[in-house]
């Protein structure tokens, strides 16, 4: 027969045992590689389940994530999990609120979440009942909890602009083509800036030459052929990956390639832009210069189909697309006008007022046969005459000289890593040869590894040494060629043609009440005169101004 239970033992029988689970964070990814919040909340935790006779049936880790929101994965599976129809626990045992969140509208809401599954949030250092008091307390707790939270991160910010300030780097991904290198330290504190990466460079540098000029074999490539020449040389992205069209954008768009490295640019939470005022720009080694990117930047613009319509590039207006007002900058757009006599008159005017009327811009019209001949006129008296054009290419004779030494010093460096490489590779076979070490899974691996890199170093020099800038010395008698030819194809043919010739060394006509400035560039006349430019409509250069003053061509 069984013997009947004493009243002080019953509660203890019969009252079922409470299964806990824990919930252990820690904010960021140094906290949790030092590994000493996590296991202290775990063993603190540990023994107040003990303390209390709870079952402790698992446990959730979040490292490395923030509190002030719901995104992370394991809080997540954690609420997922409380919520299930099998109850399969009764307590989330945190080691205070804050671990389970800062922000105290979020708290109350999954702790009212919770409770509509019959399970409770306890704090081990904050434990607080069900009464209206206490909910009062927790709740109180929870602002302060904010209030800290917002705080710190105001000062974190603080701290990081002013270290983006003296020029260092915040931690941010490493764009392609740099690395980040210890340059001093201050306490137990690294600081790093970034450096030019001599391989990963020369792809950057790939990537904005075929777009702006291409391969010398055709026009300038656009994104998606570029990205697919990118993965078919089994190029990769810094994170290892494929290129896409999306990540081409961006390495094009990215003004650190020019020396400029802005951080604070996005809220690091939201998204959102934050105003210019707040931007920091660090000033880092520049790998494409700013004539380019602002050439490529101009490109992706212009290429926009939503930018330049097809009637730009074929249409049968010769200056459509190169033609602005010089009030508003926009573009100027056909308009016709039938006099008594039922003669019509074509005119170029300002599209912006004729949209959206005069307090948009006050506009204004000039005939359209009279601004073509003006334009025609003054490129075949003033620009392409052997003497002006000899003027600039002597310019630019110089520029090219300074990069043909930028280009000796990048192979240089590129030798100097495939010699490192190399030198890596033979110490380890010799290692091998001697009995030293011996050849085993993560030897092999390694050695892969080197040799991947070599032949990534080796492509990077090759292409280095392609595209070497050579002598840019051009015979008179094929100057006096080019103007002529050039002064011929653009009096003459069909409209398109014509287009197509001015659009290879003109890019932008300015047209104002009292002159007409016509804007364009050296490099694309000296591209065109060595034949490396090709004449195709609609794909045009946008680099420096060849009227350095900006002053007028009539």
């Amino acid at each position: 027969m069984t013997k009947p239970l004493k009243p002080e033992e019953f509660d203890t029988v019969v009252a079922p045992t409470l299964r806990a689970v824990a919930y252990l964070r820690v904010s960021t990814g140094r906290q949790a590689e030092s590994d000493l919040s996590i296991p202290d909340q775990r063993k603190q935790i540990a023994a107040f389940c003990i303390s209390k006779g709870w079952r402790l049936v698992d446990e959730y880790v979040e490292p490395g994530a923030s509190a002030t929101d719901d995104n992370r994965p394991e809080f997540q599976r954690m609420m997922e999990r409380a919520t299930d129809g099998d109850r399969p626990f009764d307590v989330v045992v945190v080691h205070s609120y804050s671990r389970f969140f800062r922000d105290s509208f979020a708290l109350e809401m999954y702790i009212r979440r919770l409770a509509k599954a019959d399970v409770r949030l306890v704090s081990i250092t904050q434990e607080l009942g069900d009464d209206p008091a206490q909910v009062m307390m927790r709740q109180v707790l929870a602002l302060f909890d904010e209030y800290q939270s917002k705080e710190n991160a105001k000062h974190v910010i603080r701290a990081m602009k002013e270290n983006a300030r003296q020029g260092f780097y915040n931690g941010s991904p490493v764009p392609l083509g740099y690395r980040a290198v210890e340059v001093e330290r201050r306490g137990n504190r690294a600081k790093k800036q970034l450096a030019i990466d001599p391989v990963e460079a020369e792809t950057v540098r790939m990537i904005f030459r075929l777009y702006h000029t291409g391969d010398g074999r055709s026009g300038p490539l656009g994104t998606k052929e570029i990205v697919k020449r990118l993965n078919a040389m089994g190029e990769r992205t810094k994170r290892g990956a494929r290129f896409g069209v999306g990540t081409l954008h961006g390495i094009l768009t990215n003004r650190t390639y020019i020396g400029e490295l802005t951080f604070n640019r996005r809220d690091s939470r939201t998204l959102k832009a934050k105003p210019v005022s707040e931007h920091v720009i660090v000033a880092v080694p520049a790998i494409i210069e700013r004539d380019e990117f602002e050439a490529v930047q101009s490109m992706l613009k212009v290429r926009n189909p939503k930018v330049t319509p097809p009637r730009v590039v074929t249409g049968p207006i010769l200056l459509t697309g190169l033609a602005t007002c010089a009030t508003c900058g926009g573009g100027m757009t056909l308009r016709t006008g039938t006099s008594k006599n039922g003669t019509v008159h074509r005119y170029y005017t300002c599209s912006n007022a004729a949209r959206a009327g005069k307090s948009v811009c006050t506009g204004r019209s000039i005939r359209m046969d009279t601004l073509d001949e003006l334009v025609v006129e003054h490129l075949s008296d003033r620009l392409l005459t052997s003497t002006r054009l000899t003027e600039m290419l002597a310019a630019i004779s110089a520029d090219r000289a300074a990069k043909a030494a930028e280009v000796d010093g990048r192979i240089i460096r590129l030798q100097g890593e495939l010699t490192e490489v190399e030198t890596r590779l033979k110490r380890i076979y010799t290692m091998i040869e001697d009995g030293i070490a011996e050849m085993d899974d993560i030897l092999r691996e390694r050695i892969a590894g080197l040799k991947i890199d070599r032949e990534r170093i080796q492509a990077s020099l090759d292409r280095a040494r392609t595209h070497a800038v050579p002598a840019s010395d051009i015979p008179p008698a094929v100057v006096e060629e080019f103007g002529r030819m050039m002064r011929e194809n653009i009096t003459s043919g069909d409209i398109p043609f014509r287009k197509a010739y001015i659009q290879a060394v003109v890019d932008q006509v300015e047209v104002g009440d009292k002159q007409v400035k016509i804007i364009g560039s050296k490099a694309a006349i000296h591209q065109a005169m060595t034949g490396s430019k090709k004449f195709w409509p609609g794909v045009r250069s946008f680099e420096r101004k060849w009227r350095t003053r900006q002053d007028s061509n009539l």
